[in-house]
């Protein structure tokens, strides 16, 4: 007999759509408060998922999405830096 395994799913914050959580990337806050691209999806601490394209980084930002997922406020240099690792990561 085959075993049918569960597809772990996650909802964007961008656009809010469910996607299996290998479709997605995480950002990922650590203990420290620091804001970084968890590229495995294994590293420790909160983390929010996002689709692998600009478009849902930026509707994220306009829309506070990670504001609301990690209950803290975020800085506008937060989100620069992390546009700019996402926008590297989408030419690869």
């Amino acid at each position: 007999m085959s075993v049918k395994r569960k597809v772990p799913m996650r909802q964007c914050i961008g656009c809010r759509e469910m996607k299996s959580k290998k479709e997605l990337l995480r950002i990922l806050r650590t203990p420290e408060g620091q804001f970084v691209i968890d590229a495995t999806g294994k590293k420790n601490g909160r983390g929010a998922y996002l689709c692998r394209n600009a478009e849902c980084f930026r509707a994220a930002a306009k829309s506070k999405g990670l504001e609301r997922s990690f209950q803290c406020g975020v800085s506008g240099e937060v989100y620069g830096e992390l546009l700019k690792e996402f926008e590297s990561l989408d030419k690869e």
